[in-house]
C-alpha cells in the first residue's frame, strides 16, 4: 500500500542523492560519474535494506516517472534551433532512424533467444533504447517483464552517456549530426540531456533521433515483436 509519507520519503531520498552526485560530477568535472549512476548504486543498498522491489520504488516515486515526460518535450529546444536543417534532410533521418529501431528490437530479441532462449526477457530487452514511458508501454503490452525493460534502458542510457561520444571519436565519426543522432537513438534521453551540456548541435540531432525513433518503435514494435514471439524459438 502506497503511502504519502512512504513516496515523499522515497522522492525525496532520490532527489537528494541524485543532487549529491551532480554536485560531484561538477566539481571533479569527469563525465564518467555520472549521477544516475552512482545514484542507483546508492540507493539500490537502501531498497535491499527496506525490502522494496522495484515495482514498490516504481509507485513510491511515480511522479518523478511522470516527470520524464515533460523533460523529453524540453529537449526538443535545442532542436528547434537548428529545424532548418532538419528539414533539409528529413526524408533521411526517418529512414535511417527508422531502420536503426527495427534492427535494434530484431537482434535484441534473437540474441536473447539464442542465450537463454526466454520469449519473455527477449521482450524486455528488445525495448531498451526508448525512453522509460514508451519502453515499459509496450513490454507491458506484448508480456515482458516491465522491471527489467527499465533496468535495460538505464543501462543503455548510461553508456550510452559515459562511454558513447569517446567510442564515436574512437573510430572516426566527427560529425555534430552524426554523434547527435547515434547517441539518441542508442542512449534515449540520458544520452541527450548529457551531450547537450557540451554540444547544442549534437544534443539538437541526439533530441531528434530520441523523438523518431521512440515514435516508429511505438508504431512497429508491437507489430515486429508479435512476428518474432510467433516465428522464432529454439
Amino acid at each position: 500500500m502506497i503511502t504519502l509519507l512512504s513516496s515523499l520519503f522515497f522522492i525525496v531520498l532520490t532527489i537528494g542523492i541524485y543532487q549529491i552526485f551532480v554536485w560531484v560530477q561538477a566539481k571533479f568535472s569527469a563525465i564518467w560519474l555520472n549521477p544516475m549512476l552512482f545514484s542507483i548504486v546508492a540507493i539500490v543498498p537502501v531498497l535491499l535494506w527496506q525490502d522494496i522491489n522495484f515495482e514498490q520504488y516504481y509507485d513510491y516515486t511515480y511522479t518523478l516517472s511522470a516527470l520524464l515526460e515533460p523533460a523529453v518535450v524540453a529537449l526538443g529546444f535545442p532542436l528547434y534551433q537548428h529545424l532548418q536543417t532538419v528539414k533539409n534532410h528529413w526524408k533521411s533521418y526517418l529512414a535511417i532512424l527508422s531502420l536503426g529501431a527495427i534492427i535494434v528490437i530484431i537482434v535484441s530479441f534473437i540474441m536473447t533467444i539464442a542465450m537463454v532462449n526466454l520469449p519473455e526477457l527477449a521482450v524486455s530487452l528488445s525495448y531498451k533504447s526508448v525512453t522509460t514511458p514508451i519502453g515499459i508501454a509496450l513490454t507491458d503490452t506484448n508480456g515482458g517483464i516491465s522491471s527489467i525493460t527499465a533496468f535495460a534502458i538505464i543501462i543503455a542510457g548510461l553508456f550510452g552517456a559515459i562511454l558513447g561520444p569517446s567510442w564515436l571519436q574512437f573510430i572516426g565519426v566527427k560529425s555534430n549530426s552524426a554523434i547527435g543522432l547515434a547517441i539518441g537513438a542508442g542512449s534515449h534521453a540520458l544520452g541527450t540531456a548529457t551531450i547537450t551540456k557540451y554540444s547544442f548541435e549534437q544534443g539538437a540531432f541526439s533530441s531528434l533521433a530520441l523523438i523518431i525513433s521512440a515514435v516508429m518503435t511505438a508504431i512497429i514494435g508491437p507489430f515486429l515483436m508479435t512476428f518474432l514471439l510467433s516465428n522464432i524459438t529454439i
